[in-house]
Order: structure tokens, then C-alpha cells, then sequence
């Protein structure tokens, strides 16, 4: 890997101060996550998921029968099907799948549960529409890696059926910022940092709302019976331990679980693939993981 390339995504991130407000913010991960276009041969098609926004993707050759589901992370406050396409429609080409981004609503304005309402939703009408439940890989990146466990995790009380796996690339597992790494990576860390986690977990939570609660914090919650997962993290995110935490407490839990920790990487890495050698292969291994268990 050409330090060069992580280099050029470290100068684009940091080419502007961290923008104040909401509106402000959102407008910045767009303009980061969709520096470079989704390729010429994705065919892309909008759909209403019962009242909740989506977009189709499909690379050539891909079966059109299975399906990654894939949440897009922005501290539950930003991020959108746009920031993500490309991460998410080379992840489908990867698989040989089709994807479904899913652009459930944000907090301040929408908090907490309307994002875990908004995946359900999403879920409940693959399965209407046809799709078998263990034909859909269900994923996400930081706070959508969260919130793909937090729908596993309410389909498994219900006694449901689930996906037939999981794929969190450095998921937010832990509201209560409890991971030593928050302090020991700061320093290198061009994204995520404890002060801004607890400006997002404040604007996401309702007043009052425990954070150890398994549906905003998957790694406090009963882990037996998940579907295969694979996580994926970089070496230089402050969210390295929401990451190893949750992965020693799935295996423990009997849960067929594989960590890839990616030397020199920053978070949500495979977002900038397009000029990220490292994002490529992640995705590429992502995508022989969804490609086994589908």
C-alpha cells in the first residue's frame, strides 16, 4: 500500500475545519463520501422501502436474488445514500449482489428509535417483496454498523427469521464510550474523537435513556444466535475497541465471527476505494464473506 494514497484521503479530510451545524455537516460528508462517482456500469434506481427512502444498485453479473442491505454511518446525525454509494455499490459488485442503501431518518430531529423503526421497515419489505431472509446480507459503517446489529438484535427477540450475515466496517458498538482506544488513538484519528461521540450519543439518545441499552449499545446486548459477521477496522481509529470488544464478546457467544484489523487505516476507509488500494481489497474481502454465506 503507497502511503501516498492514505495520505491524499487524510489531506481531503482535513482540507476543511470540521463544519458547526447539522445541515452544515451532513453537506460535508456528502461532498468527502462522493468525491469519486459511483462507476459507469452500476445501474442505480430509487425506491420507496413504505415510506422510507432507497436506492437499488447492481453491478453486471451480480444475482439479482441476493441482497446487501447496507446502512450508511454519520454518527446517527449525518450520512446519506450519496456519501456511501460507491462504498456501497462496489461492496454489491464485490458479493455479486445487489444492494439496497437505505436512507433512514437522522437525529437531532428524528432520534432514537426512529432509525431502528426506519431498518425494520426496510427489512419487512425485502421479505414481502420475496427475498428470503437468509438471501440478504445485512451491513453498515460506523453508526450503521450499530444500527445492523441493533436490527439483528430486535429480530432475534421476536423470534424472527435473520439475515444470512452480517458485515460491520468500524461499527459503533459501545454509547457509553467506554473503549480505551478513544484516549490512545486520538492522536491519530482524522475523523472520530470522544467530545464529538458525545455531542452525536447526546443528539441521537432521548433525554434520560440508559446508553448501555443493547439497542443503541449491540455490545452489552445477548449475542447468541447472530449470524455470521465480519468486522472490519482500521489500526488508527479511536473506535479500534468498540471493534475487538465486540468480537471477543460474539465468539464468546458461540457466534461464527471474523475481525480484520487493517494496519494504517482511518475510519470507514473502504468509503474512498476509488483511490484507496486497502479500500478495494477490503471490500473485496467483504464481499467473498457475503459471497460464502449467502
Amino acid at each position: 500500500m503507497a502511503q501516498s494514497e492514505i495520505d491524499a484521503v487524510r489531506a481531503l479530510l482535513g482540507a476543511k475545519p470540521r463544519p458547526v451545524g447539522w445541515e452544515e455537516r451532513r453537506n460535508r460528508i456528502d461532498e468527502v463520501g462522493s468525491a469519486w462517482p459511483v462507476a459507469d456500469d452500476i445501474k442505480l434506481e430509487t425506491v420507496d422501502l413504505d415510506g422510507v427512502p432507497g436506492e437499488w444498485s447492481i453491478a453486471p453479473a451480480s444475482d439479482p436474488s441476493r441482497v446487501l442491505m447496507f446502512f450508511h454511518g454519520g454518527g446517527y446525525c449525518s450520512g446519506s445514500i450519496l456519501s456511501h454509494r460507491r462504498m456501497v455499490t462496489e461492496a454489491g459488485r464485490a458479493g455479486a449482489v445487489r444492494t439496497l442503501a437505505v436512507g433512514y431518518r437522522l437525529a437531532p430531529e428524528h432520534p432514537f428509535p426512529a432509525a431502528c423503526d426506519d431498518a425494520m421497515t426496510a427489512w419487512r419489505r425485502l421479505l414481502k417483496d420475496g427475498y428470503a431472509a437468509n438471501r440478504i446480507a445485512v451491513g453498515g459503517d460506523s453508526a450503521g454498523g450499530g444500527l445492523t446489529l441493533a436490527l439483528a438484535g430486535e429480530l432475534k427477540r421476536a423470534g424472527e427469521e435473520l439475515p444470512g450475515c452480517l458485515w460491520l466496517a468500524s461499527p459503533w458498538t459501545d454509547l457509553t464510550m467506554s473503549g480505551a482506544t478513544l484516549s490512545s488513538k486520538s492522536a491519530i484519528d482524522p475523523l472520530i474523537h470522544k467530545e464529538y461521540l458525545e455531542e452525536l450519543a447526546h443528539a441521537y439518545l432521548p433525554e434520560g435513556m440508559d446508553r448501555k441499552d443493547p439497542r443503541v449499545s449491540p455490545l452489552n446486548g445477548d449475542l447468541n444466535g447472530l449470524p455470521p459477521t465480519l468486522i472490519q477496522v482500521g489500526s488508527a481509529e479511536t473506535l479500534l475497541d468498540d471493534s475487538t470488544r465486540f468480537a471477543a464478546a460474539a465468539g464468546a457467544a458461540d457466534v461464527c465471527v471474523t475481525l480484520e484489523i487493517w494496519p494504517h487505516m482511518i475510519h470507514a476507509w473502504p468509503m474512498w476505494n476509488a483511490r484507496l488500494e486497502p479500500g478495494r481489497r477490503a471490500l473485496a474481502s467483504a464481499g467473498a464473506f457475503i459471497r460464502r454465506w449467502l
